[in-house]
């Protein structure tokens, strides 16, 4: 009986190119491999045909000589009987998966550049840094490619061998059922290439951990957790791929004076209850130096005074906040006999602690106290 046309049976056109044979070829391999059509002689036939056409266009020299002379070409000394049995291999059959699959979409991925890693570095910067920015000079741990193999990872004069376990492919293929799985060599961990004598400065890793200094600018307005992203300045990539980025995590340490919410900055300024009670004006502290504040009279501990401008300027939208001056009305200490008679002359003035005309806050206190034990008691 006269064989079919090879490329009949993989249903490709005499001018298909490798990408289209192997894909031809996976689709129907898959289709009727006999794992997944036990017992069906029909479907083992068919698949030793597909096999046998695979194996036969996807060789150059075997294609030529096919395309020129057909199945005589090989009608001495080729036995299609061999066909199925050399497949059924858990490496023949995960090479549909493995060899087929990964040539069609790319390439063994274990091959493929891979970009570096991103990193992150963290940095503790000033509040006056922060507001008004800064440049920085930091110093970051980094792999570099080992001068001695030029990344290599061998001994000068040696070469990187072939791995015998997973025959310099990367991935073994391990039969569990009627599916075969797909995984990184356990010998050479995927690179597909073990090394016998490593070289003795990165000991075979052909890269090498030292430091670099890098200069960045950081903006005014940026505040703790912002972070500042430098491009291919993270780990390098594998296999010439470019490298990850280095991302500075910004911590603004701890003011003495000044608390910062949002754009705002917020301080307390204490002041004697005399000025309190008289008004004044006093100096108060910011980021650009001192400005004076009027404090009028009868200001009560806790009033809030802003002062426009003098907060941060938003590194979003460039908006300028303010200061916020909170008083709080201080109680003098270490007083010597003529200011203690003072005070208690100043304080028979009040007519008590009760005082209606003096101290408003604390008669409305205790006035709704008494309401309170009142209603207790009526």
């Amino acid at each position: 009986m006269a064989k079919k046309d090879y490329y009949h049976i993989l249903g490709i056109p005499k001018s298909a190119e490798e990408r289209e044979i192997k894909k031809a070829y996976k689709k129907l391999a898959m289709k009727y491999h006999p794992d997944r059509n036990q017992g069906d002689k029909t479907a083992e036939g068919k698949f030793k045909e597909i096999k046998e056409a695979y194996e036969i266009l996807i060789n150059e020299d075997k294609r030529n000589a096919y395309d020129q002379y057909g199945h005589a070409a090989f009608e001495n000394g080729h036995s299609s009987n061999n066909t199925y049995s050399t497949f059924t291999s858990s490496a023949d059959f995960g090479d549909i998966f493995g060899d087929v699959f990964g040539d069609i979409f790319g390439g063994n991925r274990t091959q493929r550049a891979k970009k570096g890693a991103d990193l992150c570095y963290n940095i503790e910067i000033l509040l006056e840094e922060a507001v008004k920015g800064v440049t920085k000079e930091i110093r970051v741990p980094t792999l570099q490619k080992c001068k001695k193999c030029y990344g290599s990872g061998t001994k000068t004069g040696t070469k990187p061998r072939s791995c015998s376990t997973c025959h310099g492919k990367g991935q073994i293929h391990m039969r569990k059922g009627f599916f075969t799985v797909q995984q990184s060599c356990p010998t050479c961990n995927g690179r597909g290439t073990v090394i016998k004598d490593p070289c003795q400065l990165c000991r075979g890793q052909g890269r090498i951990e030292t430091y670099k200094t890098l200069s960045i600018k950081i903006p005014p307005g940026v505040d703790t957790n912002d972070r500042i992203r430098l491009n291919n300045e993270g780990e390098p990539g594998l296999n010439g791929a470019q490298s990850g980025d280095l991302y500075v995590q910004i911590t603004v340490k701890k003011h003495p004076i000044f608390e910062r919410e949002e754009n705002n900055l917020y301080c307390e300024v204490p002041i004697n209850f005399t000025m309190a009670a008289l008004g004044g004006e006093i100096e108060v502290p910011t980021l650009d130096g001192r400005v004076k504040l009027k404090i009028p009279y009868e200001t009560q501990s806790g009033k809030l005074f802003r002062i426009r401008g003098r907060g941060v300027k938003s590194v979003q939208n460039r908006y300028q906040g303010d200061l916020l001056c909170r008083v709080v009305v201080e109680t003098p200490v270490n007083l010597n006999e003529q200011q203690k008679n003072l005070l208690h002359e100043l304080g028979n003035s009040f007519n008590g602690f009760k005082g209606e005309k003096n101290s408003p806050r604390s008669k409305r206190f205790f006035d709704g106290v008494k309401r309170f034990f009142d209603d207790l008691t009526g």
